[in-house]
């Protein structure tokens, strides 16, 4: 039996929200949009701390690599901004692409960060040096998700024309092709224990693919529209998904069984369009999205 309890509802966005992340210190975490800058927010305080910069153009990710005092926007424009917290300043810019930039996630053992663009390639910088070292053409079309196995060894791209495609981490060459999404993927995540990667896409399905033989494990007819975001509960065999219909969803991470919807329909009062980003902080699940609102919610497992 799981229990939802609405905690907070945080307001101050005036545009929808499309990025959301936690920082590497533990209690804050930041969010950006459609919007003119990034927002710093406590989740001891519950309450929003600082804009910590302005931007030029709409945020689509922010990411805070581990053991790098840094954070990354991804910007609409191709912009990539780095903050460095000890400086309390931003760093010159990453420069590459032209078009926008979608997700940003980083390769912990490499000290590398990825860069995934609506150009259809991704940039692979030195976290230590923010030199870029090569870029790689993924596909034809939008790169929209990273996700990296927990053991390092292979990176997921979801791609808007359909696909999921899995990379070798340490040569950056091809593996496999996962084909069977009948629309743009939009979000990819690998199990906290690497068995498999779930997939997330426009046609508003959820997909279970084993890590080994890349075969399709599982179908999930997950929501009424897409599939906007993936996220694994850090310690309990759960996972949520947030959908353009507005809702949530808590799925077993063991038999893909549905175990909680959080929409208004269930009689909660949550988010009134697109549910964008979600994000786990212990049993606290944040969401966020078009409606300009965070919503922090308890979960209690029973």
């Amino acid at each position: 039996m799981i229990t939802v309890q609405k905690n907070t509802e945080l307001t101050g966005h005036s545009n929808p929200i499309f990025a959301l992340t936690l920082s590497q210190k533990p209690g804050i975490f930041f969010t950006g949009g459609n919007d003119k800058g990034v927002v710093e927010w406590s989740l001891k305080t519950n309450s929003f701390i600082k804009v910590m910069f302005p931007v030029a153009a709409s945020v689509y990710a922010i990411h805070c690599p581990v053991d790098f005092p840094l954070m990354m926007t991804g910007l609409r424009n191709g912009a990539v901004l780095v903050f460095d917290f000890l400086k309390q300043q931003l760093l010159p810019t990453l420069k590459h692409h032209q078009k926008p930039i979608f997700d940003i996630k980083s390769v912990n053992s490499k000290k590398e960060l990825l860069v995934a663009s609506e150009d259809g390639t991704v940039s692979i910088w030195s976290l230590d040096t923010l030199q870029l070292i090569h870029a790689i053409k993924v596909s034809t079309d939008t790169v929209r998700s990273i996700s990296i196995s927990p053991d390092e060894k292979q990176v997921a791209f979801g791609c808007r024309d359909n696909e999921v495609r899995i990379y070798d981490l340490e040569d950056y060459t091809p593996i496999s092709t996962l084909k069977g999404h009948s629309m743009a993927v939009f979000a990819v995540q690998y199990a906290p224990d690497g068995s498999y990667l779930a997939s997330g896409a426009r046609d508003a399905q959820v997909k279970i693919w084993d890590t080994k033989t890349f075969e399709l494990i599982e179908n999930i007819p997950a929501h009424l529209f897409a599939v906007n975001h993936i996220a694994f509960h850090p310690a309990q065999p759960y996972f949520a998904t947030a959908s353009m219909d507005k809702s949530i969803k808590i799925w077993g991470a063991d038999d893909f069984k549905l175990y909680k919807v959080i929409s208004r329909e269930k009689g909660f009062e949550t988010h009134r369009l697109s549910v964008n980003k979600i994000a786990w902080y212990g049993d606290q699940l944040l969401s966020t999205g078009d409606d300009k609102n965070i919503i922090l919610w308890d979960i209690t497992f029973g």
